[in-house]
């Protein structure tokens, strides 16, 4: 621990996070960071309603859903949040919070929302991007509308995504590690947050889930993969 913390008070960090990265310590604040850190935050607020909303103009007669988060990471509880604080405020939209860590715990989870007639919204997590493959096959065996946070989930065959641009976010992470290179100073540059979203509709998975996609959602999409 005390090498890992003398390497950062000497050595500049350029960050790429999706956790309460201010909570956590790594920095002050968004706006002037201090310390030797600074990056890219990957959590916005407000995606969770967001996702609902469009899994429901996909899925319009699916009056279920829930919010699938992996309880391991810091994640899972800022989407919780979101559908707590929806939930209190009347939301048309209510939801429940649906916890999984391990692919079985996730065949498990879709065979119950499949039961319930359910449709998922997909938490934010490295466990979920790296088992993507596995998680896509579960949703369209099982029948489950789902959304997801990024566009890699919906090239291996998920329904729809909706989210920050991922290789947008890097890139600003590569152009902030470049002005450190150059004698910025990281206490003195804020934390970004990503301004770059994109909708992404898989056709032949909702075709294969037996959905139809509404125009005004093909329209409004930055991809439809055919």
């Amino acid at each position: 621990m005390w090498m890992a913390e003398t390497t950062i008070a000497s050595i500049p960090v350029v960050f790429v996070v999706g956790f309460d990265h201010v909570g956590a310590g790594l920095v002050a604040s968004l706006s002037r960071p201090g310390g030797n850190l600074t990056g890219m935050y990957l959590y916005i607020g407000g995606l969770v309603a967001k996702k609902l909303e469009l899994l429901h103009e996909m899925a319009s007669d699916v009056d279920r859903f829930a919010v699938v988060v992996n309880p391991q990471t810091p994640s899972a509880k800022l989407d919780s949040g979101e559908v707590e604080a929806a939930n209190q405020a009347g939301s048309q939209l209510l939801a429940s919070v649906r916890n999984a860590s391990t692919d079985e715990q996730i065949d498990a989870v879709f065979a119950d929302l499949a039961a319930h007639k359910a449709a998922a919204v997909i938490g934010t997590d490295t466990f979920y991007f790296a088992h993507r493959a596995h998680l896509v096959a579960t949703a369209t065996r099982t029948r489950v509308p789902a959304i997801y946070y990024a566009r890699e989930f919906v090239t291996a065959g998920g329904l729809m995504s909706y989210g920050a641009n991922i290789p947008d976010i890097y890139r600003q992470a590569g152009l902030y590690a470049a002005r450190v290179l150059k004698g910025d100073k990281p206490a003195e540059m804020p934390v970004q947050q990503p301004t770059k979203f994109e909708l992404v509709i898989n056709l032949n998975t909702a075709k294969a889930l037996g959905t139809t996609v509404p125009v005004a959602l093909q329209v409004a999409a930055d991809e439809v993969i055919e």
